[in-house]
C-alpha cells in the first residue's frame, strides 16, 4: 500500500510553479560553469579535453538514467524521487567544489547526471499527472521555454561568479538551489502520480519497444538529439574560443552564453505561436532556414572573424535549433499518455544518449579552436536534421496514402 503525502489541491499551484523551476535543473548543471572551463583546466592542472569530459559524463549520465528512472517513476512515484534526488545532487554539487581533484569530480559528475534525471523525470511526469487536454498541451509547450532559463541565467551568473570567487563558487550555488528547492518539494509538494504500475523489467521493455517501434516517434527523438547538439556544442567550445582565441574574458564569454540562452527562448517562443500551424510544413522551413544560416554563418566568419559576427550567426542558429526542440518534445511527450513516465524518461535518454555521443564525435574531427569551427559543426548538425525531416516527410505520407486507400 502506497503511504507517501499526495499533493494536496491547495498546493497544486505552488507545486506546479516548483515544477518549472525545476525544469531547468539540467541546464544549470551544465551551464553555470561554462566560463569557468579555462580556469578550471588551469586549476587542476589537466587538458581542456579533460575538463570538456566532465560535461560529456553528466549528459551520458544523465541520459542513461532516464531510460531506467521514467519506468521507476511509473512504479513507484514522483515525489520521493524528486526530493532525494535533490538532495543527493547539492552533497554532489559540495564534494566537487571542496575536493580538487578530477577523477573524484567526474564521479560526482555522474551522480548529478543521475539525480537531475531522478528530478527532472518526476517533473515532466508530473504535468502529464495533473492536467489533461488543451491544458496539457500548453503546459507542454512551455517545457523549452522553461528550461532556457538555465542557459540565459546561469553562464551570465557563472561568469560573475568565476571572476569574483573562482570556479569553486559555481558548484557551491548549484548546491544551495538544490537543497533551497528540496525543503520547498517537503512542504508544499506531493505524490501525483495515481495508479502505479507493477514494476516488471517484461512490461518495462515492451513497453519501451512499442514507444520505439512508432517511427514518427523515433525520428522525432533524434531530431531532439541534434537540436540540443548545437547547444552542448557551443557550450563545449564557446568558451574557449572567446577566452583562448579570440581573447577575451570569461564574463563576455558568461554574456554570449546568456544571449544564446535568449535564443533559445525565442525558439520556444516562436514555437508556441506557431502550435496551430501544420507540423510538417513549419518543420521543413525552420530545417531550411537553419541551413541558410549556417552557410551564411561560414562565408561571414570566413571573411571577418570576430566575437559580434559569431554570436549573431549562432543566435539565429540557435533560435531555429530551440524551435525544432520545442516542437518535437511536445510531440514526443504527448504521445503516451498512459505511460507519461517512461515516454519522458525514454525521450529525455536516447536525446541526451545522442547529445553526448554527438558532441564527443564532431569535437574529435572538428576541435575548438575558431568561429569557423564551429560554424562547421553547427553543419555537420544540420544536414541529418534535413535527412530525417524529408525520412518522416515520406513516412507521413506514405501513411497518409495507405489510410486514404483503406
Amino acid at each position: 500500500m502506497n503511504t507517501t503525502k499526495t499533493l494536496r489541491r491547495e498546493n497544486e499551484g505552488i507545486a506546479t510553479i516548483l515544477a518549472f523551476a525545476l525544469l531547468p535543473l539540467s541546464g544549470f548543471a551544465t551551464d553555470i560553469y561554462i566560463p569557468s572551463l579555462p580556469s578550471m583546466a588551469s586549476s587542476l592542472s589537466v587538458s581542456n579535453l579533460e575538463v570538456q569530459l566532465t560535461l560529456s559524463l553528466f549528459l551520458i549520465s544523465y541520459g542513461v538514467s532516464q531510460l531506467f528512472v521514467g519506468s521507476i517513476a511509473d512504479s513507484f512515484g514522483r515525489y520521493k524521487l524528486s526530493l532525494w534526488g535533490l538532495v543527493i545532487f547539492g552533497i554532489a554539487s559540495l564534494l566537487i567544489a571542496s575536493v580538487h581533484n578530477i577523477y573524484l569530480i567526474y564521479l560526482m559528475r555522474v551522480i548529478q547526471g543521475i539525480t537531475t534525471a531522478t528530478v527532472i523525470v518526476a517533473k515532466r511526469a508530473f504535468f502529464v499527472d495533473v492536467f489533461s487536454g488543451d491544458k496539457l498541451k500548453h503546459y507542454l509547450s512551455l517545457f523549452t521555454i522553461a528550461w532556457s532559463a538555465g542557459p540565459i541565467v546561469a553562464p551570465f551568473v557563472g561568469g560573475y561568479l568565476q571572476t569574483a570567487f573562482g570556479w569553486e563558487s559555481n558548484f557551491y550555488s548549484l548546491a544551495i538551489f538544490a537543497f533551497v528547492l528540496a525543503a520547498f518539494e517537503y512542504f508544499y509538494s506531493g505524490e501525483t502520480l495515481k495508479h502505479f504500475h507493477p514494476f516488471s523489467p517484461h512490461n518495462i521493455i515492451k513497453v519501451y519497444t512499442n514507444m520505439l517501434r512508432t517511427v514518427n516517434f523515433s525520428l522525432g527523438i533524434v531530431m531532439l538529439g541534434l537540436s540540443y547538439a548545437m547547444v552542448m556544442l557551443y557550450n563545449m567550445t564557446g568558451p574557449f574560443i572567446i577566452e583562448h582565441h579570440l581573447h577575451l574574458t570569461p564574463v563576455v564569454a558568461g554574456y554570449s552564453s546568456l544571449i544564446l540562452g535568449l535564443a533559445w527562448m525565442v525558439g520556444g517562443f516562436v514555437s508556441k505561436a506557431t502550435i496551430n500551424k501544420p507540423f510538417l510544413r513549419k518543420m521543413i522551413t525552420i530545417v531550411s532556414l537553419q541551413l541558410f544560416f549556417i552557410g551564411a554563418m561560414l562565408i561571414c566568419t570566413n571573411l571577418v572573424e570576430s566575437l559580434y559576427v559569431m554570436v549573431a550567426f549562432a543566435f539565429l542558429v540557435h533560435v531555429t535549433a530551440g524551435f525544432i526542440f520545442n516542437n518535437y518534445f511536445t510531440f514526443c511527450l504527448g504521445l503516451f499518455p498512459a505511460n507519461a513516465g517512461s515516454a519522458s524518461g525514454l525521450t529525455g535518454g536516447i536525446t541526451y544518449i545522442i547529445v553526448s555521443f554527438v558532441c564527443s564525435w564532431v569535437l574529435s574531427f572538428i576541435p575548438a579552436k575558431d568561429p569557423i569551427n564551429l560554424g562547421y559543426s553547427y553543419l555537420a548538425l544540420s544536414i541529418p536534421s534535413a535527412i530525417i525531416m524529408y525520412l518522416i516527410f515520406k513516412h507521413v505520407r506514405k501513411t497518409n496514402k495507405s489510410a486514404s486507400a483503406a
